[in-house]
């Protein structure tokens, strides 16, 4: 089977910006762990507040660029993923594209004169708390993906993975996308990726559904979306009848629950003592990456849900979405 290109991903760039806080932070900029939201005015100051109090780390990220890089990594093989989203044309668009290509992702960024988005990653007690500032990131334009040397990336790939996240920004690139998927018998799927976008971005997440193959998503997002739309995700209509849709939620440490067809199995998670987690950032798209590394190679889903155990057991052992030179996931 040819892998190069097999999996495409779209999403918002963010230079990550992780420092360890604490309580105090937390409180005065009305911030709660395990949470994921959208910079207001009163978080700006922020930003210049965490690289001047804390010691602070740069880490390439944003949610589908995350999965993304993980499922590379788990691959090893190069230009097996390929990646779009709009980064500005300054040194922060410049460190994330060195690191994508370290990583052996083809990225292909859409360059405008905003700012690169930052996403402040508050780190206490190993748990995270996100708060983006999208900048560049929120002006991404489907002229981006119609050039025909990017088009030709979606024509190529066979699995489309892109986070919620991105309905804030370009729905009609998801649709195109999503509707080509379904047109041409293809895998897509998305990630309810927070409360915030199954409560106030529910119409965009809604047109969307109807295509997605698998949604990925956490507990805290999984009951958000229950409240606004039942429990049934894996049984919502679909566009394309060829794939089932099936649902992948995890929650922490306890097992990780699929819903196929009406049928409900769950998966134990790696246990980690809580002396070896160092940050919760990150545990979620890695787990999405390895799952998806070993989805494109169409190996049963027993086997997609241990890589994705097996890759967020790594990255909660170390700061951001990073990870070793070689997986020896078997």
């Amino acid at each position: 089977m040819a892998y190069e290109g097999i999996l495409l991903g779209m999403g918002n760039p963010l230079l990550d910006i992780s420092a360890v806080v604490d309580d105090d932070f937390l409180t005065r900029y009305d911030i709660k762990l395990n949470n994921a939201i959208l910079a207001e005015d009163k978080h700006l100051p922020m930003y210049d507040e965490m690289a001047s109090k804390y010691i602070v780390e740069y880490i390439a990220g944003g949610a589908t660029q995350n999965s993304i890089r993980v499922a590379q990594w788990m691959l090893q093989i190069p230009g097996a993923t390929s990646y779009m989203g709009c980064v500005g044309k300054d040194k922060f668009g410049e460190e994330m594209k060195k690191s994508a290509k370290q990583a052996g992702v083809n990225v292909q960024y859409y360059e405008v004169g905003t700012a690169t988005g930052t996403c402040a990653v508050c780190v206490v007690g190993g748990e995270r708390s996100l708060v983006a500032n999208l900048s560049a990131a929120n002006c991404y334009k489907t002229e981006h993906l119609k050039r025909p040397e990017n088009w030709a990336l979606v024509e190529k790939a066979k699995y489309f993975y892109i986070a919620g996240f991105f309905l804030t920004v370009s729905p009609e690139s998801i649709q195109l996308v999503a509707e080509h998927a379904a047109a041409k018998n293809k895998v897509f799927m998305m990630n309810l990726s927070a409360p915030f976008i199954c409560e106030f971005f529910k119409d965009a997440q809604e047109k969307a559904l109807p295509y997605m193959d698998y949604v990925f998503g956490n507990e805290t997002e999984a009951r958000t979306f229950a409240k606004v739309r039942g429990w049934e995700i894996s049984q919502l209509p679909k566009a394309s009848g060829t794939h089932k849709r099936i649902t992948v939620i995890t929650q922490g440490a306890d097992p990780v629950v699929v819903a196929e067809d009406g049928m409900v199995k769950t998966f134990p998670v790696i246990v980690l003592p809580k002396e070896k987690l160092v940050d919760t950032n990150g545990a979620g798209d890695a787990f999405v990456g390895g799952f998806l590394s070993q989805l494109v190679q169409e190996k049963p889903i027993g086997d997609c849900i241990r890589a994705g155990c097996y890759a967020a057991n790594v990255i909660i052992q170390r700061s951001g979405c990073s990870y070793p030179e070689k997986p020896d996931f078997k």
